[in-house]
């Protein structure tokens, strides 16, 4: 993959949670939210201060995050679904 974020952002791609809920019923995929879980693929350099100086990233690539319902722009990058999102709309990391 030829993608490269910029400043602080990140590349996610969705992980997708199991069909099965803990009770072991099958859930549909009418019935499915999208998943808000994610593996980063790939990293910009970070944020700048006002001064010029680099902020380091806090995540880095192949970490598995948490991000909001809401969090990012969907693109297709070589036939595949990724999000492109700010360091700051990641909640944390699992």
């Amino acid at each position: 993959m030829a993608f490269k974020p910029l400043h602080d952002r990140v590349l996610v791609r969705r992980i997708e949670s199991d069909e099965k809920t803990a009770g072991g019923l099958i859930i549909p995929d009418s019935a499915k939210e999208k998943p808000s879980e994610g593996e980063i693929i790939a990293c910009g350099e970070g944020a700048r201060k006002d001064s010029g100086e680099l902020i380091p990233m806090s995540v880095k690539d192949g970490d598995r995050i948490l991000f909001g319902k809401w969090s990012g722009t969907e693109v297709t990058i070589d036939g595949e679904e990724l999000l492109i999102m700010k360091e700051s709309d990641v909640l944390g990391i699992l």
